[in-house]
């Protein structure tokens, strides 16, 4: 009885990793405090580098104009 307990019970286990596999969570990832700052601070360095580059672009177009004008 041991042995046939034992054998169906690693069957079991296994049956379970494979369904938790194939089953994964919808559940986002966890993000920390110190990661959301990261990401904030990053961003708003990427909006202002956006902002800079289309001044520049807009001076660059304006003294084309000129030039060619």
């Amino acid at each position: 009885m041991n042995r046939k307990k034992k054998i169906n019970q690693i069957y079991k286990q296994k049956q379970k990793k494979m369904n938790s596999r194939l089953h994964r969570s919808n559940k986002p990832r966890y993000v920390s405090k110190a990661e959301r700052e990261l990401l904030a601070t990053q961003e708003a360095e990427q909006q202002e580098n956006g902002e800079i580059v289309e001044l520049i672009e807009a001076d660059e177009a304006q003294e084309s104009s000129q030039v060619n004008g």
